[in-house]
C-alpha cells in the first residue's frame, strides 16, 4: 500500500486543445476558489458525501423516471383488480397434447355379428359417460410425438416428460432403447470438445508438472490449499506465455508525428501517481500502460488528448481489476477539468473497440509474483524487483520485450544487486528461460537504472524510497560488466 504523502500540486501534462504542454502547477486542494477539500485515504481525490452511496462508474444509464402521478395511477389500477379471477379451462392448440386415434377405432370387426355393432349416437353417449367417470388415458405409444405442456395443464406426467423425436427404424437398435437425434448430436459435440482439448493440451504442454531433480515443487507443497489453485497454476502461466505474441506492440512512435518518447514517459509517470493516489492495484497500472501502448500503435492522436488516453485506460483497467473502481468524476478531477464527461466516455469506448474488448493481457507483474513465490524470495528482494520492473514502464524500449522475459530479467537483476544466487534450475524451470536468453533484457533494464533521473520523472523513485517499500530505490547499482 502506498505511503501517505504530503499535499503537493499535480502538474498538468497535456490539458486542453489551446494550451501548451507542462503548464503551471495547480494545487488540487482548492477548486474554483471554494473551501479546501478534506483529504481522504486516496491522495488528491475528491471527497464524497458520507450520505451518498458509491454509484457505478458510468452513472445511471437508465433514463426512466417515475413521477408521483404514475405511481398513484399504478396503485389505482392495482386496487381495481378483482380479488377472485376465474379462468376457463381451455387449452391452446399450440400447447395441447395431441394423441392420434387409431384408424377405424369405432368400427366393428369384419366378422363381428350385426347385433354388437353400435351406432354413432350410442358411441357419443358412451364417450360422454366414460369421460365423466374415468380420467382421460394418455397414449403409451413411444412413437407418438407429444409436447411439454405449459403452466395451464401441468400434471405429474408432464412435469417429467420430454419431447420424443420421430426417428427412422434404421436408427433403432434391436437390442436396446432407441437413439434420438439429440443423443447423437451430444455425442458429436463431446467428441469435438475432446479433440480440441487434446490439441490444446499438446500445444500448451498442459499437465507437464514433472519437476527436475534439485528443484522444489512449489505447487505440490500447496496442493491442498484451495486458494493457491496449485492443480492448474502451471497450465495457467503456460497459457499466458503462449498468448504473448498476440499482444505484441509495434514501433509506433515514428508514425505518431505529434508525440515523443518524452511525452510518453511523462504520461506513465502521471499514471503511476494516479495509481498511488487512488491506492489501486499494481495490476491496474500495468494494464493501463498496456492499453495506452496498444491504442497508440493502432490510432494516431494529437498531444492534446494523450492525457485523455491515459485516463481512459486507467478507468478501463480499474473496472477490470479493481473491486471498487474510482468514478469518472475522480478521473476528471485528477485531470484538472481538462476534459468533459462525454469526452472521457467516448475515449473509453474507442479504446475498447480498438482492443476488441480483449483485456486479458499477459502482465509482467503477474509473472514476477509467480516466480518469486515459487522460489520463496524474501519481500525486500521482491520489492526491489518490482521497482526495477515498474521503473521500466517509462522506458519506450521495453514495450517490445515479452512480459515473461521482463519479469525474469528484473528478478535476476534484483538478486544480483542483493548479491544473492541470481539464477538456478528452479528459475529456469518456472520461467522457461535460460540465462543466455534474458541477458540482453537484463542489460536493457540495468541501463535504464543508470540513467540520470530527471526532476519531472521522480514519482516511482520517491515511491520506492519510502520505508514501506524497504527503501529499495536507494540500493547501490552494479555495472553491466558485473552482471554475469
Amino acid at each position: 500500500m502506498a505511503p501517505a504523502k504530503s499535499v503537493k500540486p499535480v502538474t498538468e501534462i497535456f490539458i486542453t486543445k489551446n494550451r501548451t504542454t507542462r503548464l503551471a502547477s495547480k494545487p488540487l486542494s482548492v477548486v474554483n476558489g471554494n473551501q479546501p477539500r478534506v483529504k481522504r485515504k486516496a491522495d488528491a481525490s475528491p471527497v464524497k458525501d458520507t450520505i451518498a452511496t458509491k454509484r457505478s462508474a458510468l452513472g445511471d444509464v437508465t433514463n426512466q423516471k417515475k413521477t408521483l402521478v404514475h405511481i398513484n395511477k399504478a396503485k389505482q389500477t392495482i386496487t381495481n383488480v378483482p380479488k377472485k379471477v376465474t379462468v376457463k379451462s381451455t387449452v391452446l392448440p399450440s400447447v395441447k397434447t395431441v394423441v392420434k386415434p387409431k384408424q377405424n377405432e369405432n368400427a366393428a370387426p369384419p366378422n363381428a355379428p350385426a347385433q354388437k355393432v353400435q351406432t354413432r349416437a350410442s358411441l357419443r353417449n358412451s364417450d360422454v359417460n366414460s369421460t365423466a367417470l374415468k380420467p382421460k388415458e394418455t397414449s403409451k405409444d413411444p412413437r407418438v410425438k407429444t409436447r411439454l405442456s405449459n403452466e395451464f395443464e401441468k400434471s405429474e406426467v408432464s412435469l417429467y416428460s420430454s419431447a420424443l423425436e420421430e426417428i427412422n427404424d434404421s436408427t433403432r437398435l434391436s437390442s436396446g432403447p432407441p437413439v434420438t437425434r439429440s443423443q447423437t448430436s451430444q455425442v458429436s459435440k463431446s467428441a469435438n470438445v475432446t479433440l480440441v482439448a487434446l490439441q490444446l493440451e499438446t500445444q500448451l504442454n498442459l499437465g507437464n508438472h514433472e519437476v527436475p531433480d534439485g528443484v522444489t515443487d512449489f505447487d505440490k507443497e500447496n496442493w491442498n490449499d484451495v486458494f493457491q489453485a496449485s492443480h492448474y497454476t502451471m497450465d495457467i502461466f503456460n497459457y499466458l506465455k503462449s498468448r504473448e505474441p498476440l499482444y505484441t506492440v509495434r514501433d509506433y512512435m515514428d508514425s505518431q508525428s505529434c508525440l515523443t518518447r518524452w511525452m510518453r514517459s511523462l504520461l506513465v509517470d502521471w499514471m503511476v501517481e494516479v495509481q498511488e493516489s487512488f491506492e489501486l492495484n499494481h495490476e491496474t497500472l500495468y494494464l493501463g500502460v498496456k492499453l495506452v501502448d496498444y491504442y497508440l500503435s493502432k490510432v494516431i492522436i494529437s498531444k492534446e488528448i494523450l492525457q485523455l488516453v491515459g485516463a481512459a485506460s486507467m478507468l478501463i483497467a480499474s473496472k477490470y481489476d479493481e473491486r471498487i473502481p474510482p468514478l469518472i468524476d475522480d478521473f476528471l478531477y485528477i485531470c484538472d477539468g481538462a476534459y468533459t464527461h462525454k469526452e472521457l466516455v467516448r475515449m473509453e469506448i474507442n479504446i475498447l473497440k480498438v482492443s476488441d474488448i480483449n483485456l486479458g493481457f499477459p502482465l509482467s507483474y503477474r509473472f514476477l509474483r509467480r516466480y518469486a513465490r515459487c522460489l520463496k524470495i524474501s519481500m525486500p528482494v521482491l520489492t526491489l524487483a518490482r521497482f526495477i520492473l515498474e521503473y521500466s514502464l517509462m522506458d519506450y524500449g521495453t514495450i517490445f520485450t515479452p512480459d515473461s522475459k521482463l519479469a525474469s530479467a528484473s528478478l535476476y537483476l534484483a538478486l544480483k544487486m542483493k548479491q544473492l544466487q541470481p539464477w538456478n534450475k528452479a528459475l529456469e524451470f518456472y520461467s522457461g528461460y535460460k540465462l543466455e536468453q534474458i541477458m540482453s533484457t537484463v542489460h536493457l533494464l540495468n541501463t535504464g537504472l543508470h540513467r540520470k533521473p530527471r526532476e519531472q520523472l521522480m514519482t516511482i523513485r520517491n515511491k520506492y524510497s519510502h520505508k514501506i517499500f524497504f527503501e529499495v530505490a536507494k540500493t547501490p547499482l552494479i555495472k553491466n560488466e558485473d552482471l554475469f
